[in-house]
């Protein structure tokens, strides 16, 4: 039997005291491997590690850290086939779309590598003669980085980059269902060369290593990305320790279509948004919210367009849509389907969970039409293949719709409007906003997060990032 995989700590390859099976969601029969569970006590290790490393890591200089950065993304590039078979086999993402995550985390180690080289600051003029005055960004510290399970190679990546690029030091907890990508990852940097407890993983519970990074007072700052529920706990407790937090938290994502849309381009914005990736990503179109003058043509076209696909095995050619994660999820999708129903919806289409030549957890898209903007299933995120249609009046009764939800991660409308494409760009209570394009995809460079319930916090991705990563040091100097 093989050995089991083990976290990554201060430089070494340490055992944990326990492990966990790594399973295959389009075939259950498929065990990836073994991976570490650890406790408590070997979290805190790895805390005490990136504690240790940060002086010299701070004090590099950034050069070293480009060089750092520029050479894990490299690499990612140079194996993105075989990393993003893996991706696909853990997760169960479509072969294409796991090769795709893993090109966009060596994308932004690269880009990060550039943006090590323009932490820049700012003189500023003092108001008194003879002194010189400066801001700089100045990193800060040791960060804990909670990763879903959803992105295993993306997030990490998106979360890893920026915090070394600018000197902190860090621990990475993936999510317990994805290990494999995250330790593939831990190799990859230990290979590159970063120096021991720069970056640390600790795969393990949430429950364990996430209370632990949140516990320590050697934490200076934790990024999450998860469920709303577990985001505000990690809100309180990184509070109470004084301690910097960002969190994404989800989404229940509207994708407007008015009646002057191309229906072409709408159907298509609305099943990759909401269907692809099995729907299990923040940023899916949850609810689609068409102008009642093109709703019929519009719900016919989406079912031609569901029965064309393909579900199945994620590496197996053809698929469109792979497995849900696993059984957990699987039921509280299909608990969803029976809500959708009991509360009135019309399941117009998929929703059945279906039998492949390989077990797994597969089922077909569900789509619901005649919903009403109350329902729980319009209202609360499901993370699976899962869409509601809704019926507007107009433009005006969309835009309503659209806003009317707890959260506000991404917002989309499909339009040969202008007028009603640059008024629904400022207008949508969303941090991000799509014109005829998908809810879900996002530049690898650009800033990532919401508003309201989605997010907390400073933005991810691009040059962004370091409001969150660094902190703010103003000097004044007046010559002898």
């Amino acid at each position: 039997m093989a050995r089991p995989h083990r976290n990554y700590i201060n430089g070494e390859w340490i055992e944990a005291p326990d492990t966990v099976a790594n399973i295959n969601p389009s075939d259950t029969k498929d065990s990836i491997g073994l991976y570490a569970q650890a406790d408590e006590s070997q979290a805190n290790d790895a805390v005490a590690a990136a504690k240790a490393a940060f002086p010299s890591w701070r004090d590099a200089g950034i050069q070293a850290r480009s060089d750092l950065l520029r050479q894990i993304g490299e690499t990612i590039l140079a194996r993105c086939d075989e990393l993003g078979r893996l991706l696909s086999r853990e997760e169960g993402k479509t072969l294409a779309e796991g090769i795709g995550e893993v090109v966009r985390a060596g994308q932004i180690f690269l880009y990060f590598a550039g943006e090590a080289l323009r932490n820049s600051g700012d003189v500023i003029e003092s108001v008194r003669p003879g002194l010189d005055a400066d801001a700089r960004r100045q990193p800060l510290g040791v960060v804990g980085l909670i990763a879903p399970w959803n992105f295993p190679a993306a997030i990490p990546a998106w979360k890893a980059a920026p915090a070394l690029a600018f000197g902190n030091t860090v621990v990475l907890k993936p999510a317990e269902l994805v290990p494999a990508s995250a330790v593939a990852l831990a190799e990859i940097i230990e290979e590159a060369g970063a120096p021991a407890g720069v970056f640390n993983l600790v795969c393990g519970a949430g429950s364990v290593v996430g209370e632990a990074l949140l516990k320590s007072p050697d934490v200076d700052a934790v990024s999450f990305t998860g469920s709303v529920a577990t985001g505000r706990r990690v809100a309180s407790q990184a509070a109470a320790g004084m301690k910097k937090f960002q969190l994404e938290m989800g989404g229940k994502n509207p994708l407007v279509v008015l009646n002057d849309a191309d229906l072409d381009i709408a159907v298509d914005c609305a099943v990759q948004g909401a269907f692809f990736s099995t729907g299990q990503r923040c940023t899916a179109s949850s609810r689609l919210i068409v102008e009642k003058g093109v709703h019929d043509a519009f719900v016919d076209r989406v079912i031609e367009r569901l029965k064309s696909l393909k579900v199945g095995h994620a590496l197996g050619p053809g698929t469109d849509i792979g497995p849900v994660v696993n059984q957990s999820q699987l039921d509280t999708v299909q608990g969803y389907i029976g809500i959708g129903r009991k509360e009135g919806a019309e399941l117009a289409f998929g929703g059945d969970v279906l039998e492949r030549e390989t077990p797994g957890f597969f089922m077909a898209p569900a789509l619901f039409v005649g919903a009403r903007n109350q329902m729980r299933v319009s209202r609360e995120e499901i993370f699976g293949p899962v869409a509601t249609v809704l019926k507007a009046e107009d433009y005006d009764d969309a835009l309503r719709l659209a806003n009317d939800t707890e959260f506000g991660l991404s917002s989309g409308i499909c339009t040969s409007s202008l007028k009603y494409a640059h008024h629904f760009k400022r207008n949508a209570e969303a941090g991000m906003v799509m014109v005829n394009l998908p809810t879900a995809g996002v530049d690898y460079h650009v800033p990532f997060g919401g508003v309201k319930g989605s997010s907390y916090g400073a933005r991810e991705q691009g040059a962004f990032a370091r409001e969150f990563y660094t902190s703010v040091k103003t000097s004044y100097l007046r010559a002898p």
